[in-house]
C-alpha cells in the first residue's frame, strides 16, 4: 500500500521550517512505478528559491511575464518587479542552448566534410 502524495502545503511547511537553510533530498519514491531511490538528490533551482520568490515566479508565470499585471498583482512599481526579476534571475545557473562552437569543433566539421573552407573560415573569425 502506499502513502498519499503530501499536498503543496506540506512543501512550503519544509521551506518555512528550513529558513533558508539547505536541503538535500535523500530518497525519491515515484508512486506509481512502486519504486524508491536512495542517494543524495539536489534540489532544482526553482525549489532553492524561497517560498516568497516560489509564489512570485509562479505569478509572473501566470501573468505570462507581464510586468504591468505583476504590478497591478503585488501592488508595486515596475523597477521593484524588475529589481525581484533581477534578483531571482542572479540565483539561477543557466545553460548555454545554442554556445558558440570551439576552434577544434569547427576544424573537426571541416575535416568530416560537414562545413567547407569558407563557412569554417566565417565560424572561425566570428570566435575572435
Amino acid at each position: 500500500m502506499t502513502a498519499p502524495l503530501k499536498p503543496a502545503s506540506d512543501w512550503q511547511d519544509l521551506l518555512r521550517l528550513a529558513s533558508g537553510s539547505s536541503l538535500v533530498i535523500e530518497r525519491v519514491r515515484l508512486v506509481e512505478k512502486h519504486v524508491t531511490v536512495e542517494g543524495e538528490f539536489a534540489l532544482p533551482q526553482l525549489a532553492r528559491l524561497s517560498l516568497e520568490d516560489q509564489i512570485f515566479v509562479v505569478a509572473f508565470v501566470r501573468a505570462h511575464g507581464s510586468i504591468k499585471e505583476m504590478e497591478e498583482v503585488f501592488g508595486v512599481s515596475y523597477p521593484t518587479i524588475k529589481a525581484r526579476l533581477n534578483r531571482i534571475a542572479s540565483q539561477f545557473e543557466f545553460v548555454d542552448t545554442n554556445p558558440s562552437p570551439s576552434r577544434a569543433e569547427v576544424l573537426e566539421r571541416l575535416k568530416s566534410g560537414e562545413i567547407d573552407a569558407a563557412e569554417a573560415i566565417r565560424a572561425l573569425e566570428a570566435l575572435k
